[in-house]
């Protein structure tokens, strides 16, 4: 189905297929929570709480606490998630999957989600100092590496461990943001974030399932692409194994109870049920495998770890 002209002049954008995950609509506000994929926030927003929840454990958390945690979060993903559109423009508008993205039919130029990207970035860095001084400090650092990823998938096939490790960043901001100082043991921090990178390079290589065709004749960079379907899936399941053993280490490093051993093991079961979804040469489940199965893991992480602080 081809774009249209609205009776106004613009592009109308109910004569396009949606792609997943994406709102109907005409306004402004709903092209730009499309332009990044709003609903996929789910995926490391309760992640950036759980860090938060852990740091209540050694600090007492305020409302306005937990406030600027999420603006910061919500802020930094929307500046990366737009930049990365910009970005990724001139493929996204030769792609059958991503030819109906915003950018590429003009419903919101460059220049505007340049703007878009500025504010957000700057509602980040305020964010963070509303938080305390080592937020502050390494707020720049942050936004560098997220917006970093968008180049990466021109020259490595290891862009899915940048994305990854970008929002592995999230718990440990969340435990910062109220600590402002680090974990102790020194470890549990890192383990914390190698899980959430591990899971999230986990899913993005299944994701990139769906592009091998293009990105080989486009000469763009994935794991699926470099070395098939079969090797990538294998370690995508490698990467979500190493996810589940870390969730596990963090856990012998807090006061966890039986309440987050549960959440663990619920994490590792839906994973496994993950998996059965996506197959070599079989992707038609890969939407559930995608969003559904990892915003329920991340939902219900949040909640056995929250559980767990309030029970204490």
């Amino acid at each position: 189905m081809r774009r249209g002209i609205s009776g106004d002049g613009g592009v109308d954008s109910t004569m396009e297929p949606r792609e997943w995950q994406t709102f109907a609509g005409r306004s402004a506000l709903v092209h730009y929570a499309n332009l990044v994929k709003l609903p996929h926030t789910v995926f490391a927003l309760p992640f950036a709480l759980v860090g938060v929840v852990f740091a209540s454990y050694v600090m007492r958390v305020t409302p306005w606490d937990a406030v600027w945690v999420v603006i910061a979060f919500t802020s930094a993903r929307f500046a990366a998630m737009a930049f990365n559109r910009i970005a990724d423009r001139d493929v996204d508008a030769i792609n059958p999957r991503t030819a109906t993205r915003e950018i590429p039919l003009g419903i919101i130029t460059p220049k505007r989600a340049s703007v878009a990207v500025a504010v957000a970035s700057l509602l980040f860095v305020f964010a963070a100092s509303r938080l305390n001084a080592l937020c502050f400090a390494l707020s720049p650092l942050a936004l560098g590496w997220i917006l970093w990823y968008s180049s990466t998938k021109r020259f490595t096939r290891w862009a899915h461990l940048v994305l990854g490790l970008g929002l592995g960043i999230a718990p440990v901001g969340g435990y910062l943001a109220i600590t402002g100082e680090w974990s102790r043991p020194w470890w549990m921090l890192i383990m914390l974030a190698v899980a959430v990178m591990s899971w999230v390079a986990g899913f993005d290589i299944l994701y990139a399932l769906q592009d091998v065709s293009f990105d080989r004749k486009h000469s763009l960079y994935s794991i699926p692409a470099a070395f098939g379907e079969a090797w990538a899936i294998g370690l995508a399941r490698w990467l979500h194994a190493v996810a589940v053993v870390a969730l596990a280490a963090v856990g012998t490093a807090t006061p966890a109870g039986w309440l987050y051993v549960a959440g663990v093991v619920t994490v590792a079961a839906l994973l496994l049920y993950e998996h059965t979804l996506v197959k070599p040469g079989n992707l038609t489940r890969l939407n559930a495998a995608f969003f559904t199965m990892n915003g329920v893991i991340s939902i219900a992480f949040f909640t056995f770890v929250l559980l767990e602080r309030l029970t204490r």
